[in-house]
């Protein structure tokens, strides 16, 4: 994850959300000594940490609902997995990890433009840590990083259509890490009850505050009994079956 740039002032105000002791899932929000590229600082970075603290309050108050199997697949963590969603279910995301994977750190890749330094910070401050890259630039040096993550024990999170679409297609260079490391793939399913759609290219979903979520759950291996490689097209179909929507 990215570091903080630790201030030289020595009472100077940090916004953080990690309180308490680190752990697993937060101890890459704790202040930092290491110097970080592209840091959203000042109001900025206050803004940030308003929005991160709306997004949570806002996500503790959606009832979860999901049968026993899919509880115990979505807080197995006796591994690190690649946990896939579509882009326009992100909204709880953090609050999933929180819930569930709150024993494994979680990496996510996000865009190596400048702004995606606004969700780089965004991601630290609700207990993401961000690996900077994409698709089309530093495709590779994200991937390696990717995989050096997985190796160190992190979750990785991974929306197969983001971040720019197309809505509901899986890009086939997701495959790669798991691939690599072996690592299983976790779909999940989230069927917002009652939400806004927003008018992007991904529809994307708002929940309404005190909606209930239902959550199913699939997961790939990185290679099928008879030695077979999964590809793009089979990911898309075991996302689609469980991620209903209604309009």
């Amino acid at each position: 994850m990215e570091q903080g740039i630790q201030s030289p002032a020595r009472f100077r105000l940090k916004f953080n959300l990690a309180n308490g002791p680190a752990s697993a899932h937060n101890r890459d929000l704790q202040p930092s000594e290491k110097p970080a590229i592209n840091e959203v600082t000042g109001w900025r970075r206050l803004l940030l940490w308003c929005l991160a603290l709306m997004l949570r309050v806002w996500a503790r108050t959606l009832r979860f609902e999901m049968s026993a199997e899919t509880r115990a697949l979505l807080t197995k963590s006796d591994e690190p997995v690649a946990l896939v969603l579509w882009h326009n279910r992100l909204f709880i995301s953090g609050e999933f990890f929180r819930r569930y994977r709150k024993d494994r750190p979680v990496a996510a890749l996000v865009s190596a433009s400048k702004d995606g330094a606004w969700l780089a910070a965004f991601y630290r401050l609700i207990g993401i840590e961000p690996v900077r890259g994409s698709s089309s630039n530093n495709g590779r040096e994200a991937a390696k990083l990717l995989i050096e993550k997985m190796r160190e024990g992190y979750d990785l999170g991974i929306t197969p259509d983001g971040p720019r679409g197309p809505l509901y297609v899986v890009e086939p260079g997701v495959l790669v890490v798991t691939r690599r490391v072996h690592a299983p793939m976790v779909l999940l399913g989230i069927e917002y009850k009652r939400a806004w759609r927003l008018g992007s290219w991904d529809r994307f979903y708002i929940p309404w505050p005190f909606s209930r979520v239902n959550w199913r759950s699939t997961v790939l291996p990185p290679t099928m009994a008879d030695g077979t490689k999964l590809g793009a097209d089979d990911v898309r179909a075991a996302l689609l079956a469980i991620n209903p929507d209604k309009d």
